[in-house]
C-alpha cells in the first residue's frame, strides 16, 4: 500500500521527535515540507537525506496536485511543517482532503508528536476541560473582537505574533473587560520557556519591560455566566422532566454552555 504520512516535528527542542517519526522520515520516498531551509536543519541533525518538496500556504493547491501524482506512482510521502503538527494552523489540509477524496487506495497515517496547543494547555492553570482553538488571530481589530465575544463563555486558545501581542491584549481588554484573565506562553519546550498569567494590563506591563520575539500562544479564560443566561432555568426544567438528576444536569449544561456547575446544581435542587 502507498502511504501519506502526516508527521509532527519538534516545536523547539529537537529531542522531542519520536523514533517512529524518524523511522518514517528515513523510509519515505519524498518529504513535503513547509520551508526546506528549516526542515533541512532538522533532517541533517538526524542524518536523514531525502528529496524535499516545498509545500506551503502559497502553493498548497498546485503542490497537492504534484504530490497526488507521486502517490499515484506508488511513492510514499511524509508531510511535515516547520514545527508541530501539519494541518493545525499549518499547511496540509488541502492535500489530506484531496488524497482522502481522490485516492481511496492510499492510506493517510498520522505520526503524532509535539504540539504547542496541548503543550501549552498542559501547563496553564485551568478549571475546564473544554476549550476553543481559533488559530492565528486576524489582524483587523473588529474581526478579533467578534472572536473574543463569540467565545466569551469557553476558554479560548489563539496564536499571535510577538509584534502584535500588545495591541491584541489591548483589544481583549476593550472587548472582554479589564478584569478578564489571560495566559501567554512563549519559547515552549526551550530553555527559556515561560508562562505568564494575569489581567490584560498585568501582561501588557510585563511585556513592556520584557520584550519578546517570535510567535506566542495565548489563552483567554472563559467568563462565568450568571443568572439565567441563555434560559438556563428553562433548560434545567426540561432536563428534570426527563428525570435527569441535579448532578447530571449540572454536568450537561456546563459542557454545552459553560455555565458554572455549582450554580446549576444549586438551581436544580431548588427547582426539584
Amino acid at each position: 500500500m502507498t502511504n501519506l504520512y502526516v508527521v509532527a516535528t519538534p516545536i523547539g527542542n529537537k529531542d522531542d521527535i519520536s523514533k517512529r517519526a524518524l523511522d518514517t522520515l528515513r523510509n519515505v520516498d519524498i518529504i513535503a515540507c513547509e520551508d526546506s531551509r528549516v526542515s533541512k536543519k532538522l533532517l541533517d541533525f538526524y542524518g536523514i537525506q531525502k528529496p524535499l518538496v516545498s509545500y506551503h500556504k502559497f502553493n498548497e493547491k498546485q503542490r497537492s496536485e504534484k504530490l497526488i501524482d507521486e502517490l499515484k506512482q506508488g511513492k510514499n510521502i511524509a508531510l511535515i511543517s516547520d514545527a508541530g503538527m501539519p494541518c493545525i494552523s499549518d499547511p496540509g489540509r488541502i492535500l489530506v482532503k484531496e488524497v482522502m477524496e481522490k485516492l481511496p487506495d492510499v492510506n493517510v497515517i498520522c505520526v503524532p508528536g509535539a504540539s504547542s496547543i496541548t503543550s501549552f494547555l498542559a501547563i496553564v492553570p485551568r478549571d475546564r476541560e473544554e476549550f476553543a482553538f481559533t488559530g492565528f488571530l486576524p489582524r483587523v481589530e473588529s474581526q478579533q473582537s467578534k472572536i473574543f465575544s463569540q467565545y466569551k463563555f469557553i476558554d479560548t486558545v489563539f496564536f499571535e505574533s510577538a509584534k502584535r501581542l500588545l495591541a491584541t491584549l489591548e483589544n481583549i481588554k476593550l472587548t472582554r473587560g479589564a478584569d478578564c484573565k489571560i495566559a501567554i506562553g512563549r519559547e515552549l519546550t526551550k530553555i527559556f520557556e515561560e508562562i505568564k498569567t494575569g489581567t490584560p494590563d498585568e501582561i501588557i506591563s510585563y511585556y513592556n519591560d520584557n520584550p519578546l520575539k517570535g510567535e506566542v500562544i495565548g489563552l483567554i479564560y472563559a467568563d462565568e455566566k450568571s443568572g439565567d443566561d441563555d434560559g438556563v432555568d428553562d433548560k434545567i426544567k426540561s432536563l428534570q422532566a426527563l428525570n435527569y438528576s441535579a448532578k447530571d444536569i449540572s454536568q450537561i449544561l456546563n459542557a454545552l454552555y459553560g455555565v458554572n456547575k455549582n450554580k446549576i446544581y444549586k438551581s436544580a435542587i431548588k427547582k426539584d
